[in-house]
């Protein structure tokens, strides 16, 4: 609900910050696909390292840049700037950073020897790089056109997948393969956890109030 401010003629500097924060999700997705790619593929990671740095570098400029322009909206609008776009936008862009660098970690696993290219999962393996890279564009798509309608049926979707993730985190900690088979796996579900996690307070900042953004950070079990 708070995004919805744009839809009322909002500042045209706040428009300009939808569209950086949507190229940041584009770039997010092209992280995490070069990464799972490193990872699933059996190449060798040094290969598409530089590109998955200079896209979290490029991320983390944006999310730095959007800062001071919300900065200068405060300072130059006063009393009359969007005050709750203003807070929102500084809490979208930091899940979106976050997005950004857990894509990155799927790649340190890949850079730290892991190779899943001849697993007897990898089928599975592959439908879950699909379909996140997915969710991470369509995320990008819904807030960019603010489908509030849209926004609440993949929340309810990807919190389905939360808890997909947490059974296979549960699957490997019980695990009789080796650890070197194991904990990759169960890191690799928790980074896909925490991503589907930021996304989702991404979509609540179209369905949600203000002081309930960044509610799906949180376990189920520990929700207000």
């Amino acid at each position: 609900m708070v995004m919805e401010f744009f839809k009322g003629g909002a500042d045209r500097q706040l428009e300009g910050i939808e569209r950086r924060i949507t190229a940041m999700l584009h770039d997010c997705r092209h992280a995490f696909d070069l990464s799972m790619t490193a990872l699933l593929a059996g190449g060798d990671p040094a290969t598409v390292g530089p590109e998955v740095r200079t896209t979290d570098i490029r991320v983390n400029k944006a999310e730095r840049a959007v800062r001071r322009e919300l900065v200068v909206h405060v300072s130059v609008r006063g009393a009359k700037a969007d005050l709750p776009l203003v807070l929102a936008s500084m809490s979208i862009v930091k899940d979106v950073e976050r997005i950004g660098d857990y894509a990155k970690n799927v790649w340190d696993l890949a850079a730290e020897g892991i190779d899943m290219s001849s697993a007897p999962d990898l089928d599975d393996l592959v439908e879950w790089r699909s379909r996140t890279s997915t969710a991470i564009g369509d995320v990008a798509r819904v807030f960019q056109e603010r489908d509030t309608q849209a926004a609440h049926e993949m929340i309810k979707e990807f919190d389905r997948i939360l808890d997909e993730c947490d059974d296979r985190i549960t699957q490997q900690l019980a695990s009789a393969g080796t650890p070197r088979d194991a904990v990759p796996r169960a890191l690799l579900f928790r980074y896909l956890k925490r991503i589907y996690a930021h996304l989702m307070n991404v979509l609540s900042s179209l369905v949600m109030p203000l002081d309930r953004l960044d509610y799906y950070d949180e376990d189920k079990a520990d929700r207000v």
